[in-house]
């Protein structure tokens, strides 16, 4: 276990170095691929040890503060999913900058740590651990953020950094009262805040850990710095909406939400009813924001938004129903959303259109492409059979059980707006421009990733029950 653990912080570092190496620099993706490959190996393997697995202490900062890692349902979930999807998506990046060659070993070193980041807050045993490496994930991704130096990009970086550090903040200040009310900052089932924890405390607490992770988990109206982040390259994109930085977010609220708090103390606190409308409006005001964006990737931007209000809705709400719907769109919403900005990248790389308005044709043009957005696209919209009708069908169940109708309205104006905002695109790449594209060659590395992921989509559609058992095991962990 030890070495496993160790293997999956350390491997990213250790690739992201290597990188620097004379016989690699004129191929600086061989290191990150085989870092990524070996972590989700690493993941892999470790998700295979008893259900208690030993915490395994790196370093004692203070008494009672320790750098320290554990397994458990949660986090390996996250970190096999992240891991999985950064394979394809540092194979694809490496195509992807191919075109765009702008200082190519900077890219990989930032975005190989990221992995690093990541693993670590997934794993992570205490708030302090979580906390350092969040932090950690926040430093690394800037860079990528503000790789392609024009002004825009610059300027996205600085509002990513400035929301980042101000949720980091609100974050350290949860960490505080943590400590000051439970005397421990560890990791556990049923969470660490006893009965004799005040309310009010327990309010405070909830209050700033929603205004904390919710930066990267992108509530509004904490969300502005993911759609001006467009300005990245789209390998970042794809990562910070799919793979990382957002879903770090949405993990972080998970996490503490019931293995820190715990289920007594949210129900103690009673904040659901104040919460799920703050959900509520970034799910519809997202999509409603979206419809108006003509290029592609504010557009999908504002659709993470809103997609991740789902998510956000089924954590907040305390309810075992919801809070597996809102894992199996963590799962599901990642696999579509990787594959649509997988999408857009191949177009504006290959084609140079970024604009919704421009995409006459492009069907035609790039089939395979096309192909696999339209898939995840559906998915968005919660049509069977794939994967993304599952993640509907779970929070319609959840709210169901919830007694809860007014989610279930949510649900279904926001499936309706997805379909407003996406089968334009579909419509305008099949249906509209005869003649005036003919097919071309795509890179093979910007077509097999999207394709492979849009298949998974389908997979998990079809075969729910490759999902549903462990995430059920997880909720009732969570639950307690």
């Amino acid at each position: 276990m030890n070495v496993l653990i160790t293997l999956i912080i350390l491997l990213p570092i250790a690739g992201a170095a290597a990188i620097w190496l004379p016989g690699l620099r004129s191929r600086p993706v061989v290191a990150p691929i085989l870092a990524a490959g070996g972590v989700a190996l690493a993941v892999w393997f470790v998700g295979r040890t008893p259900e208690v697995a030993p915490v395994v202490t790196w370093w004692q900062v203070v008494p009672g503060l320790p750098l320290a890692f554990r397994v458990d349902h949660a986090g390996w979930l996250f970190a096999l999913l992240a891991a999985a999807l950064w394979v394809p998506a540092t194979a694809y990046a490496n195509s992807y900058s191919a075109h765009h060659p702008h200082k190519r070993r900077r890219f990989f070193t930032f975005y190989t740590l990221s992995l690093t980041a990541t693993m670590g807050i997934a794993l992570a045993a205490n708030f302090f651990t979580l906390y350092l490496f969040y932090e950690l994930l926040t430093f690394v991704t800037w860079p990528l953020v503000i790789h392609n130096e024009t002004p825009a990009a610059k300027r996205a970086g600085k509002l990513y950094l400035i929301y980042s550090l101000a949720g980091a903040a609100l974050v350290l200040a949860a960490m505080v009262v943590t400590w000051a009310t439970a005397g421990t900052l560890d990791f556990a089932v049923g969470g660490v805040i006893g009965s004799e924890i005040s309310i009010r405390s327990i309010r405070l607490l909830v209050v700033l850990l929603v205004a904390g992770f919710g930066v990267k988990a992108a509530v509004m109206p904490l969300h502005t710095w993911l759609p001006t982040a467009m300005a990245a390259p789209t390998p970042v994109s794809a990562l910070l909406h799919a793979v990382a930085v957002v879903n770090a977010g949405c993990f972080g609220l998970v996490r503490t939400f019931y293995s820190l708090v715990g289920t007594s103390a949210l129900e103690r606190a009673a904040l659901a009813d104040y919460l799920i409308p703050v959900a509520a409006v970034t799910i519809i005001l997202g999509s409603v924001i979206a419809l108006r964006q003509d290029h592609l990737k504010r557009r999908l931007a504002y659709s993470t938004v809103s997609q991740l209000g789902y998510i956000t809705l089924g954590v907040i709400s305390g309810h075992a129903g919801l809070l597996l719907g809102s894992l199996v769109h963590f799962v599901n919403h990642a696999l579509m959303k990787i594959t649509l900005f997988f999408c857009a990248g191949a177009i504006i790389s290959e084609t140079g259109v970024e604009n919704i308005s421009e995409m006459d044709g492009m069907g035609r043009r790039m089939p395979m492409v096309m192909g696999a957005f339209t898939l995840a696209a559906l998915g968005l919209v919660g049509v069977i059979p794939i994967n993304g009708f599952q993640s509907k069908w779970s929070l319609f169940q959840g709210a169901l059980a919830a007694e809860r109708p007014e989610i279930i309205v949510i649900l279904l104006i926001s499936a309706m707006l997805n379909a407003f905002y996406f089968f334009p695109i579909i419509g305008a790449a099949f249906f509209r421009g005869t003649g005036r594209w003919q097919q071309e060659r795509v890179s093979s590395g910007l077509v097999w990733p999207p394709l492979l992921t849009a298949i998974l989509c389908v997979i998990f559609g079809l075969l729910p029950a490759l999902l549903y058992p462990y995430l059920s095991e997880t909720v009732q962990v969570l639950m307690n």
